[in-house]
């Protein structure tokens, strides 16, 4: 029996087993978890998370397991689902839910695939409360530490399934967060000035974490919400922050799963690249136009779309924005969105751009250097910008939060000096000082290097090539050093977004765990991408 290590117990890993199981070949396979409960993930887990925050992916586009979302939703009994505010009559498959309740069905289908598991002769052996320390390739196969401890096993394939990185919680303060997952679920934030970095949808559950201690949403129904903030607390302001200043979008409607491209199909931006990576990006771009013009003539043409480069083009898409109160484009956005979801009328230069981030992704590995940063400043923010779309709900609690003079937000510009000091962050921009009691950095997962690695054992092995990524194949096996070829998966996703910057989500993550899963079988040692490093 081939024996496969799952360091991770979150959906990727979940994944990474389901598609095992579903192979039916018998394996030995040991589950690492380092929380004291797997199968939840921190994006969904009770620790890391309020009742407030919500999923911003709804039953439709969750990979099913054995059964659907929305499916084992309405198995819960009425009492469990009202303790996150939910009935019955609510649920839909597009409905957005609080993450802890994602989590809990993610952790139901775990121990249920477990059980079939083992039933279909598998030898399941999940380990909760331990931390992988290191680990090593050798000729004989993995060698595994666990809390500082070698273990007795030797496993043919290791798959690093560890998802989002954050700093250490011993790195926060009680004035200091350096990410919203650093301890600010459990901290006492006082009535007083609070600086979150970061206006999506995780600087919003931030600014939601630090204004439910000090008041409540009154919600008379889904449509209408209020903040109430307690007497004592009126001294509490929190400000969002960013360079633009911008609010990201409502979540809108559209048909799923994706209609098909017309123009920049896969096979067409595959040939493209064969071409070469000079002019690679300009090419890709002018195929981007020629399907948004088809897809949806008149806003082309309001927007002079033939006449655009990518910087223009990024330009054209924010400058709605830009003009107008974030706090009111936010209300106008809502209405238009809740309209078209009753109407179910998709815009179809927003579906268009939606659709195309995943296959216009695939030439981020073969740019040039030039060009890489050009996608990253242009492209690659709109797409983010696009697929990023928030649920209603948490833009109708930020409007509360507004309107009650909790909440304001502040463009910092391209431009700013941070000063994080023992007692309060300075903030200089625009040459203005801006003073925080609280500063929170909210602005999401960065991407690491192979230095960046917690493993020492394999970072010295990966550090021995000279690169500053590791070289990961299409089915994630690392391909470098010879030691490590093909019996690490690596499916860690900070050190996958240099040549896949949207490489996040719940399908990503079913993705990545079916390609991993075929590679105890047959693997696919293509490489995936060019070796340079971007901070994207």
């Amino acid at each position: 029996m081939k024996k496969i290590a799952i360091i991770g117990a979150g959906p990727t890993g979940i994944y990474t087993l389901y598609s095992l199981f579903k192979h039916g070949e018998p394996l030995a396979v040991s589950v690492f978890e380092q929380s004291d409960e797997a199968g939840v993930g921190m994006p969904y887990s009770d620790e890391d998370n309020s009742r407030l925050m919500l999923a911003n992916i709804a039953s439709i586009e969750i990979p099913p397991i054995f059964r659907t979302y929305l499916d084992w939703l309405k198995e819960q009994s009425a009492e469990h689902l009202a303790r996150y505010r939910v009935e019955h009559a609510s649920l839909h498959d597009r409905k957005f839910l609080p993450r802890i309740l994602l989590g809990e069905y993610f952790r139901d289908q775990f121990l249920e695939l477990v059980k079939q598991a083992k039933q279909k002769g598998f030898e399941i052996t999940v380990r909760e409360t331990c931390r992988v320390t290191d680990l090593e390739a050798t000729t004989e196969g993995v060698r595994i530490w666990a809390e500082e401890k070698p273990l007795q096993e030797v496993y043919d394939l290791a798959v690093i399934a560890t998802g989002h990185v954050w700093p250490d919680e011993s790195e926060s303060t009680r004035t200091f967060f350096p990410s919203p997952w650093s301890g600010l679920m459990e901290a006492k934030i006082g009535a007083c000035s609070v600086g979150i970095m970061g206006t999506s949808l995780s600087g919003i559950d931030a600014a939601m974490a630090v204004a439910v201690q000090h008041g409540r949403f009154i919600e008379a129904d889904e449509q209408q919400v209020r903040f109430e903030l307690d007497k004592q607390s009126e001294p509490l302001k929190i400000v969002l922050m960013s360079r633009s200043g911008i609010l990201p979008e409502a979540d809108f409607y559209c048909p799923l799963p994706y209609e098909p491209l017309s123009i920049a199909t896969e096979n067409i931006i595959e040939k493209e690249i064969a071409k070469g990576s000079d002019g690679l990006l300009d090419r890709v771009f002018r195929l981007m136009v020629e399907e948004l013009a088809l897809a949806d003539p008149a806003w082309s043409e309001r927007i002079a779309l033939r006449a655009l480069n990518p910087q223009s083009f990024h330009d054209a898409i924010f400058a709605p924005r830009h003009q107008n109160d974030p706090f009111e484009w936010a209300e106008a956005n809502l209405e238009e969105v809740e309209r078209n979801k009753r109407d179910k009328r998709t815009i179809a230069w927003r579906y268009t751009i939606l659709r195309l981030h995943e296959v216009v992704q695939e030439i981020v590995p073969h740019l040039s250097e030039e060009d890489g940063k050009r996608f990253h400043d242009s492209l690659a923010r709109v797409f983010i910008d696009n697929y990023a779309a928030i649920p209603s709900e948490s833009i109708r609690r930020l409007l509360a939060l507004h309107k009650a003079g909790v909440i304001s937000i502040q463009a910092l510009g391209p431009d700013y000096e941070l000063e994080v000091k023992e007692e309060r962050t300075v903030i200089y921009a625009q040459g203005e000082k801006h003073e925080f009691n609280v500063y929170i950095d909210a602005r999401g997962q960065k991407a690491l290097k192979t230095k960046d690695l917690p493993f020492p054992s394999l970072r010295k092995q990966l550090l021995s090539t000279g690169d500053d990524i590791p070289d990961v194949s299409k089915d994630y096996t690392l391909l470098a050093p010879e030691a490590v070829r093909g019996r690490i998966a690596f499916g860690a996703l900070p050190w996958l977004m240099h040549d896949q910057p949207f490489v996040q989500g719940l399908v990503v993550c079913a993705e990545m765990g079916e390609a991993m899963a075929k590679a105890i079988f047959e693997m696919d040692l293509r490489p995936r991408r060019r070796l340079y490093f971007m901070e994207l």
